[in-house]
């Protein structure tokens, strides 16, 4: 509603009204659409009390943020706003938050919510507030010293022996152990490899992952800027697909499996649905393996963290198709007590390796075997 349409509407009445008080209506009803639209009649944004944390996050910070965030990575963020953020700051006027607020709400969250989400939770509110003052809303930034609470839950580490990861491979059917095989071998996000098509593979040593699926929808792109490229498969790994295009084209039409066919389909010949697999199979597979749980995360720490002794984190950081190394260092790569102590000998080993050669140093002369001594002397 423009400032024209509002005067019109109030000259409607102005036969009824005195002239004071058509100029008092006015004001009133241009105040209102203003709390009520966030812009006011003149084109200026209004910048009191009225404006809350609800109206900015969804009129201000929400159209800057989408076009920087995916279709999909914007319906999470979102959600988790609302959920951490918004459902307790939703009414509460942009000056009367203050830094103990934030800093206890989110010492609260920490009490039930996951450490990476405490620490998004974190970096949002500082994202938002930044906007505040960038904006002109606030004069000075309440999120500065937001601290990230030291009651953090630890973070999931678990990792699969050789051991389990054998038997998972032995406890499961025809599908699910080539399945799995290949996720363990080539360490794939389950969006890429339920996105896999009989195309996608060159029948010789080659995987090409061009597409990704989430929450339903078939995506041209991955999570990085390289999760889109080839893989390569061992001989025997190679040989295992070859195998099973024969035999799913046993129950093909004509005998023939089509190109656009994806490799792992559901019941319907789509894509399977990442949760529906969880609950299906790998939930089930944990209580026999007797583990905690079972997932696709767990899966790829446990391949980055038992290839330590296979090859340098760079090299691990290609294979999970990280855009960072730190990402594969930090996040999934776990020490091995077994790892940490075959180090440690092996320090010893060579630390203990100088005593074989003082016996030899004890048969040079004098000079020679205290050079440096000699050294400090000609100083």
């Amino acid at each position: 509603m423009g400032i024209v349409a509002v005067d019109r509407v109030i000259e409607a009445f102005a036969h009824v009204l005195g002239e004071g008080d058509w100029a008092e209506a006015r004001d009133a009803l241009r105040m209102e659409v203003t709390k009520q639209t966030g812009q006011n009649l003149g084109g200026r944004v209004l910048k009191d009390s009225s404006t809350t944390f609800g109206w900015f996050v969804r009129n201000r910070y929400f159209p800057l943020r989408e076009g920087d965030w995916r279709p999909e990575t914007a319906k999470v963020k979102k959600i988790q706003i609302e959920q951490d953020l918004l459902a307790k700051f939703e009414q509460y006027p942009l000056d009367s938050i203050d830094r103990f607020m934030l800093q206890t709400h989110i010492n609260n969250l920490a009490d039930r919510l996951s450490q990476d989400r405490v620490k998004q939770a974190r970096s949002y509110l500082k994202s938002i507030f930044g906007e505040m003052v960038d904006q002109d809303f606030l004069v000075k930034d309440p999120t500065r010293k937001l601290k990230a609470p030291r009651n953090l839950r630890p973070k999931d580490k678990q990792v699969l022996t050789w051991e389990q990861l054998w038997l998972a491979l032995e406890r499961t059917t025809r599908r699910d152990r080539l399945l799995l095989m290949l996720d363990m071998t080539e360490a794939l996000r389950p969006s890429e490899l339920f996105a896999l098509r009989w195309r996608s593979f060159d029948d010789v040593d080659t995987l090409s992952i061009t597409e990704t699926v989430y929450r339903g929808e078939i995506r041209p792109f991955g999570k990085t800027d390289g999760s889109l490229t080839d893989v390569h498969l061992p001989p025997g790994l190679a040989e295992e697909l070859r195998l099973w295009e024969q035999e799913t084209a046993k129950t093909s039409p004509n005998g023939v499996v089509s190109r656009d066919a994806f490799i792992f389909p559901n019941s319907r010949g789509g894509f399977m649905d990442t949760g529906n697999y969880r609950n299906r199979v790998l939930n089930p597979l944990a209580e026999r393996l007797e583990i905690p749980k079972l997932n696709f995360q767990i899966l790829r720490r446990t391949m980055a963290t038992q290839a330590q002794s296979m090859g340098s984190v760079k090299d691990i950081q290609a294979h999970l198709r990280h855009a960072k190394a730190d990402t594969t260092a930090n996040e999934y790569m776990q020490e091995l007590p077994e790892s940490v102590k075959r180090m440690v000998g092996e320090v010893y080993a060579m630390l203990t390796k100088g005593g074989e050669s003082q016996e030899s140093l004890q048969h040079l002369p004098q000079k020679a075997a205290n050079s440096s001594e000699g050294l400090a002397v000609s100083i």
